[in-house]
């Protein structure tokens, strides 16, 4: 309870920018867990889903090929399992629908990846705008009480604590940003992967 007891009086020292800054702190702890497990569900075993498919992708039985995509877990699977189940007569009519399927499946992982970047600018600048305020303070209470120099020290306290809490903030969202896009960027390479590996079972002109 002491801890918590302290966490609110510093809390309470930073001035009004804190609550944005705690409202932030908020996003980037929900965005990181929505968007962790989200990924985590989204991955295929790659090499698995080839080996399987190698049948009916050699005997060109697309729709036994989609099934299978159908019933396996992650992106790259179900990417497979949605283009295959539209007409293509060849090689070049696939990549197209695989290149509109994979550019919305790619939406759909970096989703609320744009708010951790925004969070990553404005948490600083937050931060900035509480020393500038706390600063004002600080002045004005100097101004009015010549003679008494320890009380300008609750204007300089808020400028430090609002300009620590939105570095902390930033480097908190730059560090989840940072991780996810790694994670996207894998299930992103498997997916061309499999993609490539598929299209190259398709003949290059229709029969």
């Amino acid at each position: 309870m002491e801890f918590f007891s302290q966490i609110m009086t510093v809390f309470s020292k930073g001035g009004l920018v804190m609550y944005p800054l705690l409202l932030c702190s908020v996003l980037v702890i929900a965005i990181a867990l929505e968007r962790s497990l989200y990924l985590r569900n989204s991955r295929s075993d790659v090499n698995t889903l080839l080996t399987v498919l190698a049948e009916p992708l050699t005997a060109g039985d697309w729709e036994k090929a989609g099934q299978i995509c159908e019933n396996s877990r992650g992106v790259p699977a179900q990417m497979l399992a949605e283009a295959l189940s539209q007409p293509f007569e060849d090689r070049s009519q696939l990549e197209q629908i695989l290149d509109g399927v994979a550019a919305a499946v790619a939406t759909l992982l970096r989703c609320r990846l744009d708010y951790l970047e925004t969070i990553v600018t404005l948490a600083p600048l937050l931060g900035l705008l509480g020393t500038v305020t706390g600063m004002i303070l600080s002045f004005n209470v100097l101004s009015l009480k010549q003679g008494q120099p320890l009380a300008i020290t609750g204007g300089v306290g808020e400028a430090l604590i609002a300009t620590a809490t939105g570095l902390t903030v930033a480097i908190a969202a730059l560090i989840a940003h940072s991780y996810l896009s790694h994670r996207i960027n894998a299930i992103i390479a498997d997916m061309e992967k499999v993609a490539n590996h598929v299209v190259q079972k398709v003949p290059r002109r229709a029969v």
